[in-house]
This record gives structure tokens, sequence and C-alpha cells, in this order.
């Protein structure tokens, strides 16, 4: 029996795996696009195919992918209203409005589907996402929205467990990840590509009875990247028995993976899927030149269509957790709600005199105007006149806050001119007089002020200068895997290993080191020693005050 399981599986890996046999041709001269960007024709005689991929070499640092979302249009009519080089249709839709999702930068425009029905049965899905966090990295996750913010955005390692007849339980935030660093990307699915193989996650993202098929040739839309930084968004024909008869999913999958993509999307498809290149249509939709009107795109572009904000010449973020916070007083206890900063929950305390609150000491480089901000985990109960006070040069100002809202992101309390010395702080304070109770979480600073950084010590460096966490090697793991780190300057380091609930496992390194590459093994245990469980954990690195985390999967 093993020996027919196992020939059965490589048959079918065989199949899988078979080349498309498409002759691709470049045709970018055709085109007015600018460096970096290319257009590649394909045809295949039997199956009869017509397809086409758009590649953009994101090294080149002028150059991003994003979506668009707006009213009803065609692709070549859209295109040239936000003056794109080039795009293809984007997510799933009804009526006007998109159903897959759609992020901008600091916000979420539109939302996955998150519940659909299916023989009076209820499923609730985790739905496929293509975008890039701020240090501008792809990737292609399966994700939920808890609520309509960036704070309430999640990614998991993998999709709702869902299949046919059998509804899975829905997504607890507890398994996921906080998308808090996502900056754009555009929903679709299911998934056809992760870690370099094919990975179609059809029955999961309950595509079935959809109307999107699974084996069945038709036209199709997909998105992947390579791991080189280039994006392949690629275009089949399809519906045509003497212009193109389209692909299957498993076949689009295996033409991402022969493209060189290590994670792909299906995007919509059928009579929206469209490729443009400035006001060119360059496929034909079901075998014609019609074009459906779509309400989001997915752009090759000019990195300035995204307006994103100045970057700060320096960054401050201090948790509760962190030696230059403290929680005065008594009665502070976490809150069990998912949303909050760093690596511990949001602390909570009764309404009260005062007499209980939450320090933050910055570490300020200089004398110059800083902004600062607060994070927290908003709730019904909490109080809507949560005093902040802000210490700073000229004084003490008291700004109050409704938490009961603005959940799960950095919300402005002010801009200030700081000292600069040990006296500027900042104050959560619990005498509110509305509410049950008040919150502490994460406390931020910024400066654009030039004067932070005049005569600034090496320690002193913006964040984005100061260090660099990897990606854990291997991952999944079992039993030890090597977390690295990049130190611009010598520096004080603390690297920890959180649970998927925020609570500390492992403290492997919290020392002062010298400049350069490092390396460090965890081997799955905690601080005493015991064997942790499978699962999801996080590693945070701290270099001065200032952190990073990512995730990581043991497998026992």
């Amino acid at each position: 029996m093993k020996y027919f399981k196992l020939l059965f599986l490589l048959i079918l890996s065989s199949f899988l795996g078979a080349q498309s046999n498409i002759n691709w041709t470049d045709v970018t001269s055709q085109h007015n696009l600018p460096a970096g960007v290319r257009l590649f024709a394909g045809e295949r005689s039997s199956p009869l195919l017509k397809t086409w991929y758009l590649e953009a070499d994101l090294n080149q640092p002028d150059l991003i992918v994003r979506p668009y979302l707006g009213s009803l249009k065609g692709l070549t009519s859209f295109t040239q209203s936000v003056g794109a080089y080039a795009a293809v249709n984007g997510g799933y839709f009804g009526g006007t409005s998109s159903v897959s999702t759609v992020v901008y930068p600091g916000e979420v425009l539109a939302q996955n589907i998150a519940v659909v029905n299916r023989d009076g049965q209820q499923f609730t899905l985790t739905r496929s996402f293509f975008g890039f966090n701020d240090q501008f990295e792809p990737s292609v996750d399966w994700v939920f929205h808890f609520d309509g913010t960036i704070g309430g955005l999640y990614r998991f390692d993998a999709p709702t467990q869902n299949l046919p007849g059998s509804p899975a339980p829905p997504p607890d935030s507890s398994d996921g990840i906080q998308y808090r660093d996502a900056l754009i990307g555009i929903g679709g699915g299911p998934t056809l590509v992760k870690n370099g193989i094919q990975e179609v996650t059809y029955n999961q993202e309950v595509f079935f009875g959809s109307g999107v098929g699974f084996d069945n040739s038709d036209p199709r839309t997909a998105v992947g990247f390579t791991a080189d930084n280039r994006v392949i968004m690629l275009v089949a024909d399809g519906r045509s028995s003497t212009w193109s008869n389209g692909v299957s999913l498993p076949e689009l999958a295996n033409i991402m993976i022969e493209l060189g993509c290590v994670e792909a999307m299906n995007l919509d498809g059928g009579g929206s899927s469209q490729m443009a290149v400035g006001g060119t249509l360059i496929n034909r939709p079901e075998g014609g030149t019609f074009q459906r009107a779509v309400p989001s795109i997915l752009a090759i572009t000019h990195i300035d269509s995204l307006n994103l904000p100045q970057i700060p010449v320096f960054e401050e973020i201090i948790d509760t957790e962190d030696d230059n916070a403290s929680l005065e007083g008594i009665g502070w206890f976490p809150s069990a709600n998912p949303g909050f900063w760093g690596g511990t929950p949001a602390q909570l305390n009764s309404k009260g005199d005062g007499s209980n609150y939450a320090v933050f000491r910055p570490n300020l480089p200089a004398a110059a105007t800083y902004q600062v901000y607060a994070w927290w985990v908003a709730s019904s109960n909490r109080c809507t006149d949560t005093p902040v006070l802000v210490r700073h040069a000229n004084g003490t100002d008291t700004v109050r806050v409704d938490q009961t809202g603005s959940t799960a992101q950095w919300n402005l309390i002010g801009e200030y001119s700081f000292s600069g010395t040990s006296a500027d702080e900042v104050i959560i304070s619990n005498a509110a007089n509305n509410g049950t109770f008040i919150v502490a979480d994460g406390v931020r600073f910024t400066s654009f002020d030039s004067s932070a950084v005049v005569g600034i010590s090496p320690e002193k460096l913006p964040v984005s200068q100061r260090f660099k966490l990897y990606q854990n090697y291997p991952n999944p793991f079992n039993p030890v895997t090597e977390i690295s780190y990049q130190l611009a300057i010598s520096s004080d380091v603390k690297l920890q290993i959180y649970n998927s609930l925020g609570e500390k496992i492992r403290t492997l390194v919290n020392d002062a080191q010298p400049a350069g590459f490092k390396t460090v093994q965890w081997d799955g245990r905690n601080d005493v020693g015991e064997s942790v469980a499978s699962g999801v954990y996080i590693y945070r690195l701290n270099v001065g005050g200032f952190s990073e985390q990512r995730k990581m999967l043991l497998v026992r």
C-alpha cells in the first residue's frame, strides 16, 4: 500500500510540475516602458494559449507595484487616469465595490470577504493578499480583518482549514501576526505558490461554489515575486477555441514557478482578466477587445505615487516592558484584547485620582521639536478622557484622549519642544472621569527637526540605520534555528522570544555588543530549559530602545 501511495504522489507531482511549453518573446521594445519594466508575450499551440507577463524590477529605486481603488473603469482608462506605466486588473468585486482587500499607506480601503455561505453552511475564511511592508519587502499572505484598520489586519502562516461541507473555526488573532507594517497591497486568491512550490489553497479559501474554477481552463490573472525582487504580473486569455483556451489554477501556479516566483497568488479572472500598457490593451479578454469595468487595478508606477510621508530624522518607541518605562502605583493588569504594541499586552488600570500612572522616559538626542504618539487597545469600557501628560522644555501639557476608539494605531498627541534631558517625560494617568479603564501601551517620539541630529553621537542614528533583523533559518524548524541581525554601531542589545499570546519565553541576548553581523541559535527551549510546544513564535530585537520583530514556526 505504501508503494502505491508513493507512486501516486510521484505521478501527481510530475503532473503538477509538467512544463508549460510556452514560447516567450520579449516585446518590451514595442512599448514605451521605463527602465526596469519588461513585457513578454507567450504562445502555445496545444493546448492553445496566449499569455503575457509584465516584469517589474524593484531593485530600480523609483519603481513600485501598487493597487488603486476607484469607480468602475475599463483597464486602459483606469491605468491612464492614475498615470501608471502598466497594470492588470485587481481583486474580486460585486457590483461597484471591491470584495478583496486594498491597502494604501496607513489605511485599509477595502477588505477581503470574511464569510461565505455554501449549501446552507457558513464558512469564515482567510484569503490571499499580495503586499509590501514598510521596508518594501513583498509577500503573499493569508489575511483576516478583525476591524477596518491597519492594526486590525492579521496574517497567518496557514489558511483557515475549510473543506467542502466542513467549515473550520473562525480565525483567531492569537494564531496570527498583526500586519502593522503593511504599506500597500491587494487581496485576491487563492494562493498559488509558497516557498517556491505549488500550494493552491482553493478549498481552504472557500472558492468552491464561487464560480472560480480549480482545474478548468479559464482566463486568469496572477501576481508573484522572485527571490531577486522582481514582481511578475501575468494574464492568460481564455474561453476562445480559436484564440486561447486559458489555464487551470494548478497550471497557472506552475507557470509562475517557471518564471521564477517564490510566492504568487491568483487575482480576479474570467472576463476581468486584462493587461494594459498606458492606454494600450495588451490582451484580448475572452478573445475580444471589450474591457470589463473594474473597481481596482494592480499597477506598475513611480514610487512617488505613494505620497509617503517624510521620513523622520529621529524615532524612538517605548513599550511598557522597556527599561525606560514604568508602571507606578497599584492595580495594573494586562488587557486580554489583541492589537497591542510590541511583545507585551496593553496595561489597564481603573480610573481614579491619578495615583496610578505609566511613565515613559525618552532618550532624546538633543533639544528639538518632537511629535508624540500613543498606541492603545480600544474597547467600550475604556475611558473617554484619559489624561496624557507631556513634560517638555516649556512646562507640562495635558491632553485627554478617547480610548474607546482609534485602536491599534499611532495616535498623535501633539508636537512639543523637548529639552533632550532626563526631564522629558510622557505620563498616562488614571485621573480620568468617564469610563472604567485607562490604557497604557506604546509611546512613540519622532522628529523632522534637523536640530535633533546636529552633533548626534553614533548611538543616536535613526532606527532605519542602526540595525537590521533577518528572517530566521530554517523556518519552519525543529529543533534548532538561527536568528541573524546586523548592528551598524556598538549597541545595547536584547533579543527575546515570545509566544503568540505575547508571553516572554526566552531571552537569547541581553548585553552590549560591538558593530557587525551576529547569529544566535534558539533550540526551542524556554528560560528554564524546558522544550516549548509547536506553534508560531515571535522573536524581537531591541537595540537601544528601538525594536523590530519577526515570526517563526516551530514544528515538533
